[in-house]
């Protein structure tokens, strides 16, 4: 199972690696006005989403999944946990209908907007570590 449990981990780092750099190139994709530059950042955004993010996500579930299984894990804290995971697939998946309306040229936010999402998943890594760290209640 610690192998099982260092993959979840990797996963999880990928994942969240790609979740606070996506807003980061929404910022500088919403500032851009060149063309080349938002062809450039639709590129980016696409790589990083498909072929990073998304990937990172579903094997950090697979794997967090099994660990939760195999160990029959209870309680408070992994409910809350369970409750962030899913509010973090919202979080994803939102980010991807941000994407989608990038490529169609249909931007309805400034960069100030997504300076602020770009923190949102911070404070869910800082609760879920402390809740699987700590196991508060």
């Amino acid at each position: 199972m610690l192998w099982i449990k260092a993959l979840h981990i990797i996963f999880m780092v990928t994942w969240f690696a790609g979740l606070f750099y996506l807003p980061r190139l929404f910022v500088y994709h919403a500032m851009s006005s060149d063309a080349a530059s938002v062809e450039r950042f639709k590129v980016m955004e696409r790589k990083l989403y498909y072929g990073i993010m998304t990937p990172g996500a579903v094997l950090t579930l697979v794997f967090g999944l099994w660990l939760w299984l195999g160990y029959g894990i209870t309680g408070g804290w992994m409910m809350v946990k369970l409750l962030l995971v899913m509010v973090l697939i919202a979080y994803h998946l939102y980010c991807g209908k941000l994407l989608n309306d990038f490529r169609q040229d249909r931007n309805r936010h400034g960069h100030v907007f997504y300076r602020w999402l770009n923190e949102f998943p911070v404070l869910i890594l800082i609760a879920a570590v402390i809740l699987v760290v700590v196991k508060p209640f």
